[in-house]
């Protein structure tokens, strides 16, 4: 009797391939005019040298400017005979951001209304005439072109002066804006509770110093759900992991990357991540890894070879979400599905 013999044909689908590569790095602050003294060597001209040939490896290159760049202003953050914790960067050192290869920022932070609104209107023009795409301050959209494709950037920070993690409904209504005439879209949020025990993303709303610094889930979930590709967290001041959500990746926090003499760098606050990440022609992940840095002295950025933050994100994506989190290679730390 003759057998027959059934073939099953398993048709497996090609992955994705990468149209958009995109880097992107956390909190910068160049040094600051107030107090005096904190302002880097050479006037800044040679902080960023070490890490330059990595933030210009990207079609796009994304930071959040956690220092304004004004060169008048006062604050009420600072008062006679107390700490003065507020950032003022000179307008000339926007130059040095150009020329990191920084195409996209967000100046929706805790400090970038430090020294007033004509500090907040000097930082935008700053940047403007140094090829900076921006966003932050309520329904602004930072806008670029690449390859023919509109990419777009919408900056949030927990705060109704900027676009607002908290006001989630109109969020999700910038977002759906956005994505009806942009080809990627891409969110970045400052939010989340801040220090060396901010390492985790928690279920529901963080607290900070008694401010409602974001249910950070539900805002980069929703988001998503609105029509965004990407999402880049920033503000804990430490690393924290990293999630997939309908095929997009959301970095819940990038930490900080250049800023220099002003913040405790010590521990798992002196040490970052910068991410790459590669969209495929519809916007969803393509593929990424991690490249760690550190910062040394007062601040000064550079490649860390031990590869303390990619092995800390590791660990915190494995924590965090053990059943959504992206994966990430041990030794590579290359980033799949």
């Amino acid at each position: 009797m003759a057998l027959s013999v059934v073939v099953a044909v398993v048709l497996v689908a090609a992955p994705a391939e990468p149209y958009l590569r995109l880097r992107a790095v956390g909190d910068v602050m160049l040094g600051t005019t107030v107090p005096e003294g904190k302002l880097p060597p050479d006037d800044g001209a040679h902080l960023l040298d070490g890490v330059i040939p990595l933030l210009t490896d990207a079609d796009l290159t994304f930071a959040n400017m956690e220092g304004p760049l004004c060169d008048s202003g006062t604050s009420s953050k600072c008062r006679k005979g107390g700490n003065c914790f507020a950032f003022r960067t000179p307008t000339s050192y926007a130059k040095y951001v150009e020329a990191a290869g920084i195409d996209l920022a967000s100046t929706a932070n805790n400090h970038a209304g430090d020294f007033g609104e004509a500090c907040r209107r000097e930082t935008e023009k700053a940047l403007e005439a140094h090829h900076v795409a921006w966003s932050g301050p309520k329904e602004t959209v930072a806008r670029v072109t690449f390859k023919g494709k509109k990419v777009a950037l919408i900056g949030f920070h927990t705060s109704a002066s900027c676009n607002d993690v908290n006001d989630l409904a109109t969020a999700k209504k910038l977002v759906a804006a956005a994505r009806a005439d942009s080809d990627f879209v891409i969110v970045s949020f400052h939010g989340g509770a801040e220090g060396t025990n901010a390492t985790h993303v928690k279920n529901g709303t963080e607290r900070y110093l008694g401010e409602n610094r974001g249910d950070l889930k539900a805002f980069t979930h929703g988001v998503i759900d609105a029509g965004a590709d990407l999402v880049l967290g920033h503000g804990p001041h430490v690393v924290r992991g990293m999630e997939l959500y309908k095929d997009r990746l959301i970095a819940y926090s990038l930490g900080n990357f250049a800023t220099y003499g002003r913040f405790d760098l010590s521990g798992a606050l002196g040490y970052t991540v910068m991410l790459e990440v590669s969209l495929s022609e519809d916007g969803k992940f393509a593929g990424g890894k991690l490249i760690s840095t550190r910062q040394e002295g007062k601040g000064v950025p550079l490649p860390d070879e031990t590869s303390r933050g990619a092995k800390l994100v590791r660990t915190l994506t494995l924590q965090d979400f053990p059943k959504t989190g992206v994966k990430i290679d041990e030794t590579t730390f290359e980033l799949s599905k």
